[in-house]
């Protein structure tokens, strides 16, 4: 009763992620492949795409063959319609940079949660893991110690048979001397 109260105590100690584990390793219930497996919403699906794109040198490349072509027009015309400093061109860029931060952030979120829940699958399976093996330790220390019984039956039954052995011989050399 002592063990049964003590492992209850244990059990009442372990969180909701431990308890969890704990019931998948009893009814042997497999982890889920990719816990995060599900279609994102458009909006974010939209601000990975962003992300990727924007820190790529496709986007750097494209940026400043845009700012060149942008002045090289500019210089070119007899009235430009954005002069020198590129007052236009900088309220674009700082429009640009404007959305575009959001849409990296809310992407570097999601990969953040994504992230979270890898390490969560990853505990839960490595906590499993550690739980089977302490499984298979336990059989295996079963298995040792009923070969130990078995050999110190087998061992005793030799004795015997040592002993049975060596008071025959006692016999036998004892009763030729006799007559």
């Amino acid at each position: 009763m002592p063990e049964t109260h003590q492992l209850a105590a244990e059990i009442g100690r372990l969180n909701a992620v431990e308890r969890r584990i704990i019931d998948q390793f009893i009814h042997r219930k497999r982890q889920p492949a990719d816990p995060a497996a599900a279609t994102p919403p458009f909006g974010d699906r939209f601000a990975d795409q962003v992300t990727a794109f924007g820190g790529s040198w496709s986007f750097i490349v494209l940026t400043i063959a845009a700012i060149g072509a942008w002045m090289i027009v500019n210089g070119m015309q007899a009235k430009p319609f954005d002069a020198y400093p590129y007052i236009l061109l900088n309220l674009v860029l700082a429009c640009m940079t404007v959305l575009q931060a959001p849409l990296i952030m809310m992407s570097q979120n999601r990969q953040a949660d994504r992230d979270r829940l890898a390490a969560q699958h990853d505990y839960e399976v490595n906590a499993k893991a550690e739980m089977e093996i302490a499984a298979l330790q336990v059989k295996l220390d079963e298995i040792r110690e009923g070969q130990w019984s078995q050999l110190l039956v087998m061992q005793e039954q030799q004795l015997a048979l040592l002993r049975d052995l060596a008071a025959r011989r006692e016999r036998s050399s004892a009763t030729p001397a006799q007559g």
